[in-house]
């Protein structure tokens, strides 16, 4: 099978989709438009704390309010969830297995 490229080299780049409401679709999936979430938006960190991706959340220790806590991974879980909700509609992430 001959592999069609979607490039022409134009040295500017390639773009699926000229606006918010074209439908693209990947990996057999219908195509929909551009999905639009408040749970999209950046997360603002007013935490003081710093990112430690490759540590994860670790164990707490000491005093600490639980609300803001609880909070900060409801937002992060939100914003997760409208990640992986956009990547499976336009097919790029299959889902639950």
């Amino acid at each position: 099978m001959t592999v069609k490229q979607l490039s022409d080299g134009n040295p500017d780049g390639v773009k699926l989709g000229q606006s918010i409401t074209d439908l693209v679709g990947f990996y057999g999936v219908t195509p929909i438009a551009q999905k639009a979430a408040a749970a999209q938006a950046l997360i603002v960190d007013a935490s003081g704390g710093a990112a430690a991706p490759t540590n994860g959340i670790l164990t707490l220790t000491g005093t600490y309010n639980s609300t803001i806590l609880a909070n900060a991974i409801a937002t992060m879980a939100a914003q997760q969830n409208a990640m992986q909700a956009v990547l499976v509609s336009v097919g790029l992430m299959k889902g639950s297995a």
